[in-house]
């Protein structure tokens, strides 16, 4: 391409040359692959929804209560205790997106990310039933405000500002619970000032997205579009368009032989351009805003067959398959990605199999020492913190494997709750004889409901003989 040619590159498609928004007025898309989109997102969304009041036992599917350090992921109870396996789950999914990206390119924008499915196949849908489609979204926007103007105004930005509203709260549920976000609904609203402030907060916030923002989310906050550009590459499968098949571009005539006049499949009908929700044209080639939703491909096969030309002038192809027509193929840099995800997998398959349902952590007393009392028995105080992570309630006791050691608890009887955390004082005391230069190692056996939970092995200290 020439110096002229490459213009399109020194800026977004949806920002002119002074640096002002350029409105995008999308094409309403139809084909095979947008009905598969609609099918995908409607699950996705269907999930979305329903996710936070899915139960799995007693548990939500999946809640992140960053207030209360209590994570639950697919029903199972995650604590502070167990970040180092959302350390992993983060490197996974790092590792994730990189692999996926290097073999797909953004096909994940297109068809899974909430941003997309919300914008496209929610507002933008609500959008074509009261506004009409593209022309009739221009002409209505170009036009004075008269009463039909006014109507569907109100009318979409009313819709637009509920459906924002029902994702601030199910975005919350997410966070709080259904539970909790039940009671900030249902009871008086001084009762939850702070959550009904949250929920309007994350309403605006949606609708501004949604109503607003729109694409430049895609194409200029979202980080992933700025980290596809270094993990692209020749082989990465992308919607492009071939332009060995498709140039030189021209309009088509009845009866014409194109290939013998130098005339590619390419008739330069700008339906592809037409349907972009980013406003680009894909046969300028890989680009930024591309968010790889197929509508250019829908628009192309169509009128393509409408012209009686082959399907496929713009399709799912890596650059390599273009230039030399071979199929993907799995290079060094995809298998080097497969063999690391495949070992993040393992480990933390490994980890959560051997992950223990009881967190048991014994220290002696800060700022305490030993005693003897008058029976010449050295005695140590030590601190137990303990955490359930299952659903069940259990009644401790404590044992030592040292048959000359007595434990005595401090206090009432320790009851640990589900899902909770008990802090308690408990006396060990031994024979001086016992304890090898003023010291010895022994295990504290603890017993739940009768039943043996945990072994934790500590130190006694004593005097030096």
């Amino acid at each position: 391409m020439s110096e002229q040619d490459e213009a399109f590159r020194d800026r977004i498609a949806t920002v002119n040359e002074k640096g002002r928004r350029i409105w995008i007025f999308p094409k309403k898309p139809v084909g095979s692959y947008y009905n598969k989109r609609k099918i995908l997102s409607y699950f996705l969304l269907a999930l979305l929804f329903g996710g936070p009041h899915i139960r799995i036992g007693s548990e939500p599917f999946l809640m992140m209560n960053i207030i209360d350090r209590k994570f639950i992921l697919f029903g199972q109870v995650f604590w502070p205790q167990d970040m180092y396996l959302f350390a992993i789950l983060f490197i996974i999914g790092i590792v994730f997106i990189i692999f996926f990206t290097i073999i797909f390119g953004r096909l994940f924008c297109g068809w899974v990310c909430p941003q997309t499915i919300f914008m496209e196949m929610l507002f933008r849908r609500i959008e074509y039933w009261i506004d009409g489609d593209w022309t009739e979204q221009k002409r209505l926007t170009n036009s004075p405000w008269t009463r039909e103007k006014i109507l569907k105004r109100v009318s979409k930005h009313v819709i637009f500002w509920w459906i924002s509203f029902l994702i601030a709260n199910t975005f919350l549920a997410y966070i709080i619970g259904s539970d909790m976000l039940w009671k900030i609904q249902t009871d008086p609203l001084g009762k939850h000032l702070g959550g009904f402030i949250a929920i309007i907060i994350f309403t605006y916030v949606f609708y501004g997205v949604f109503a607003f923002l729109r694409e430049q989310v895609c194409t200029t906050i979202c980080p992933y579009g700025r980290l596809q550009g270094v993990l692209l590459d020749q082989n990465t499968m992308v919607v492009a368009y071939d332009e060995v098949k498709g140039e030189t571009r021209a309009k088509i005539h009845k009866g014409e032989n194109r290939k013998s006049v130098g005339k590619g499949d390419c008739i330069d009908c700008k339906q592809c351009i037409h349907v972009c929700p980013t406003g680009i044209d894909i046969r300028n080639g890989t680009q930024l805003e591309c968010i790889n939703c197929t509508a250019c491909i829908d628009a192309c096969d169509h009128m393509m067959e409408s012209v009686g030309h082959d399907k496929g002038l713009i399709r799912f192809v890596s650059e390599n398959g273009i230039k030399d027509r071979t199929p993907f193929q799995w290079t060094k840099r995809v298998k080097a990605y497969s063999f690391l995800l495949i070992g993040l997998l393992v480990t933390l398959t490994v980890l959560l199999l051997t992950r223990k349902s009881f967190e048991t952590n014994v220290t002696r007393q800060r700022g305490s020492t030993f005693q003897v009392d008058e029976r010449g028995l050295v005695s140590n105080v030590f601190e137990v913190r303990m955490l359930n992570k299952t659903h069940d309630t259990y009644a401790i006791r404590f044992k030592s494997d040292d048959p000359s050691a007595e434990i005595e608890l401090v206090g009432e009887d320790i009851v640990l709750k589900s899902e909770s955390k008990e802090k308690a004082l408990i006396v060990v005391k031994m024979p001086n004889a016992s304890l090898e230069n003023g010291m010895k190692k022994f295990k504290i056996h603890i017993f739940g409901n009768g039943h043996e939970i945990e072994v934790i092995q500590t130190k006694f200290i004593g005097p030096m003989l």
